[in-house]
């Protein structure tokens, strides 16, 4: 039976706002990893807009066919077979990253898996590497709106584990492994886009 592509509304609204920023942060020629690449429409548009990269979309094994089918249909060049990976696997199916891309992600895993997010790029991200956080996040403990709070009720009923992150956390994990915050950049529907560097 044919591979049916799954389908994110979000993804189409969130992906020109993305686009702005990230044209401006992955600059030099280089592979970008997408970790959780969903359906796989973001690497399909960022790929056919930014055609300098090459992107390498990855998710569990089960979202797999699902990517193949958005990435067989765009038929471009610099966009790779998606590959599978857990944030949980020990090896990664990679030698070394220099640039991260991951939306809507770090709100979906339990804290657990985003504290081995991290850790994994302590071993892969090479130096002056570049991490693009997109999503929701909490400052000071606090909700940045009504509609996050009501969002992350509902994460929360579908997965206790689930949940936005406080954005201090996150920084807090990021500099324990040598990343620098860039820039965290508002975006629309109360999300952030966070830009980080490793150290040299």
């Amino acid at each position: 039976m044919p591979v049916i592509k799954t389908f994110s509304q979000a993804c189409e609204n969130n992906k020109l706002p993305i686009l702005n920023i990230i044209s401006q942060v992955f600059i030099q020629s280089t592979t970008v990893w997408e970790i959780g690449s969903g359906t796989g429409q973001h690497a399909c548009f960022f790929a056919s807009q930014l055609p300098h990269l090459s992107w390498q979309a990855t998710d569990r094994i089960e979202k797999l066919a699902g990517i193949q089918a958005w990435i067989a249909e765009a038929n471009l060049p610099n966009l790779k077979p998606p590959l599978a990976l857990d944030i949980n696997d020990r090896s990664w199916p990679c030698q070394s990253i220099d640039a991260l891309f991951s939306a809507n992600t770090l709100h979906i895993i339990s804290m657990v898996e985003v504290e081995t997010l991290f850790d994994r790029l302590s071993q892969y991200l090479n130096p002056d590497g570049l991490v693009c956080c997109y999503g929701p996040f909490n400052y000071a403990g606090q909700y940045t709106s009504d509609s996050n709070a009501r969002f992350d009720q509902w994460l929360k009923a579908q997965n206790p584990l689930s949940g936005i992150r406080d954005f201090e956390s996150i920084c807090q994990l990021a500099a324990c492994i040598g990343l620098n915050l860039l820039n965290d950049h508002a975006m629309p529907a109360n999300n952030r886009l966070l830009v980080f560097q490793k150290s040299p």
